[in-house]
């Protein structure tokens, strides 16, 4: 990274990230910190910052002979890379072959060594990692801008005022810090970035295959999705759709929730639902930008936005709940489910509830389920 790109970085918003103080309380004690994530969500901007009163090595794996000095290095090499230096950063390290091996060979070998890692993505970093350093890391995620991070920075008032521009924009830090340029920054992010890791790390050999998948989950958040419909939409059979979702998982553009069953007889019980982890995203791969008055799809942002923030919160925060939806054959419906020890929780999403709104008594009295009704006067409650 240039001494200008560094300066302009912290010439822009700095949020302050969930998982900060998580880290910091990690360090010195023996392990490797992993952090990974799509591109451009601030991995650097938050390794950088938990380190801004150490002396460290930073090896950006974007550099040539950085990836040439870490690919497959016996110790004596390591050491003499590392030097006196009691703290090292690798950026990028997916980039880097055999990055495992390497990472592996240092914190075993240099023990007074703290070592940082970030990635992008979960495709090749995840792979290289899990078996090398299995006992010897910390690993996180760290996604765009959660709400309660966003709300932090700019108080309540700014953030009330700019809740539809999120809906439709996202959070993105590149995006959060270019007022009225979202779109620009959108494509140049979406087309350059995100389907640039997944096209650089994955087996996809038809990439118009992969843009009309994506199209067509976009316009299907808040629905089940059924393989064998996309099948036939996207013109392809039903385990390359299964194999291109996975993908599109690993590259952190969608995640997918599972029907909730415990064998009531009539219940959904093998569907899923496929949300994206960023609304902005999502809007710019259909190319709608349009205020939410004028939308149709408005629930659809709505419900996609709250399950996205409530993964992050879930996820940053380790709360071990399990995450659902709820449907039966007969249409009844339950827009999210969480399950968390042993206690079952349904969500209806409205962006204006009214009285009337409730869950299916067939949902609540058969797990003896709480019933929260979330919309825009409470859903602050949710998502921080």
């Amino acid at each position: 990274m240039l001494f200008s790109d560094y300066i302009h970085i912290f010439a822009n918003k700095m949020y302050q990230r969930i998982l900060e103080e998580d880290i910091l309380n990690r360090i010195g004690k023996g392990k490797a910190i992993i952090l990974i994530g799509p591109r451009q969500v601030g991995k650097t901007t938050l390794i950088r910052k938990v380190l801004e009163n150490k002396d460290y090595l930073f090896l950006d794996a974007d550099d040539p002979i950085v990836r040439s000095l870490l690919e497959n290095p016996n110790t004596e090499q390591i050491r003499n890379l590392i030097g006196n230096h009691k703290t090292i950063f690798i950026d990028e390290a997916q980039r880097i072959s055999g990055i495992g091996i390497t990472l592996k060979i240092i914190t075993d070998q240099f023990k007074h060594v703290q070592l940082l890692v970030s990635g992008s993505s979960s495709f090749g970093l995840t792979q290289a990692l899990n078996e090398p350093l299995t006992g010897r890391k910390w690993e996180y995620e760290l996604f765009p801008v959660a709400w309660e991070e966003y709300e932090e920075y700019h108080g309540y008032l700014k953030s009330e005022q700019q809740l539809e521009n999120r809906l439709l924009y996202g959070f993105y830090p590149e995006i959060l810090n270019n007022t009225g340029e979202e779109r620009q920054h959108l494509k140049q992010l979406v087309s350059s970035y995100l389907f640039r890791d997944i096209l650089s790390y994955s087996d996809i050999r038809k990439p118009e295959v992969l843009d009309k998948l994506i199209q067509s989950l976009s316009l299907q958040i808040g629905n089940e999705v059924n393989y064998n419909e996309l099948a036939q939409i996207v013109g392809v059979d039903k385990n390359t759709i299964q194999k291109y979702i996975n993908i599109l998982e690993k590259g952190y553009i969608i995640f997918r929730l599972s029907s909730y069953s415990k064998n009531i007889r009539n219940e959904i019980k093998r569907n899923k639902k496929i949300y994206f982890y960023d609304n902005g995203v999502r809007n710019m791969v259909i190319g709608n930008f349009n205020s939410l008055e004028l939308r149709q799809d408005k629930g659809a942002l709505w419900e996609n936005f709250l399950i996205s923030e409530r993964k992050k919160q879930n996820i940053y925060k380790n709360t071990f709940t399990r995450m659902y939806f709820w449907r039966t054959r007969q249409q009844q419906e339950v827009d999210f489910v969480e399950e968390k020890d042993g206690i079952i929780t349904g969500y209806e999403f409205k962006w204006k509830a009214n009285k009337r709104t409730k869950l299916p008594k067939t949902f609540t009295e058969a797990y003896n389920a709480k019933s929260v009704i979330i919309d825009r006067n409470n859903f602050r409650d949710f998502v921080c």
